[in-house]
């Protein structure tokens, strides 16, 4: 059984009279361990997907899956509860507080879920540790590189130890030299904690760091030259 489960999903937008379609009935599967990287033209809607399957966004039409749970059918409230618990997210700019310390950034997504003072310290120790940040864990993003501020992103990200890490453009704002330490980090993550990550990337290089690489193509899945339909994925 699929970790991730993407049916015949389709996004539509409203500009003016248009109506802007930038996934038409994709569907996929994302087993857990894997590392998919997805990849494809600007505007190609690859984040589009990134944020439905995150829970960010809604599809217009189809079934998303996650860990045996259908979320196109959670309320609001009970998808953000949903997410929290599940979905661990890197960004491109960092976002991260500057009025709180790398500590602080990283224990925030623990704040949200029933936990006690100690098990967040365990964790967010676990979490600095895993990116190599224990000794930055008292400085403040100003004080930080903007590699450090990304690994401090990713350890937020796994804090909580989510069914998926999802990454959007995770090395675009990012030096030849960092990007090189920020996807090995990545693959680190993937092969050594066994997290599941899916990332977006218009880097081809970066994408082929990945164990899995998809490509949206007019508004329709590729891999391995192939669409990836709901009927293909049910023999596969």
């Amino acid at each position: 059984m699929p970790l991730v489960e993407v049916i015949n999903v389709s996004k539509e937008y409203a500009n003016g009279e248009e109506t802007i379609r930038p996934l038409d009935e994709v569907s996929l599967n994302v087993n857990e361990g894997d590392y998919v990287s997805l990849m494809g033209a600007s505007g190609s809607g690859k984040s589009t997907l990134l944020n439905l399957i995150a829970g960010i966004d809604q599809a217009t039409s189809g079934e998303i899956v996650v860990a045996d749970t259908d979320i196109t059918k959670l309320a609001r409230g009970k998808l953000a509860d949903w997410r929290a618990a599940h979905i661990g997210y890197v960004f491109q700019t960092h976002n991260l507080i500057p009025v709180l310390t790398a500590y602080e950034n990283v224990e925030m997504p623990l704040l949200l879920l029933p936990m006690s003072a100690s098990e967040r310290r365990k964790r967010v120790e676990i979490a600095m540790e895993a990116v190599d940040l224990t000794s930055r864990a008292s400085h403040y993003p100003r004080q930080m590189s903007g590699g450090q501020e990304q690994r401090v992103g990713i350890a937020r990200a796994i804090v909580s130890n989510p069914t998926v890490v999802v990454a959007d453009e995770p090395t675009g704002s990012l030096d030849d030299k960092t990007t090189e330490q920020i996807l090995s980090l990545l693959s680190r993550i993937n092969e050594e904690l066994g997290m599941t990550l899916l990332m977006v990337t218009h880097d081809s290089e970066a994408g082929q760091r990945a164990k899995r690489q998809i490509r949206l193509e007019r508004g329709r899945l590729m891999e391995n030259g192939k669409e990836t339909t709901s009927a293909h994925l049910r023999t596969a």
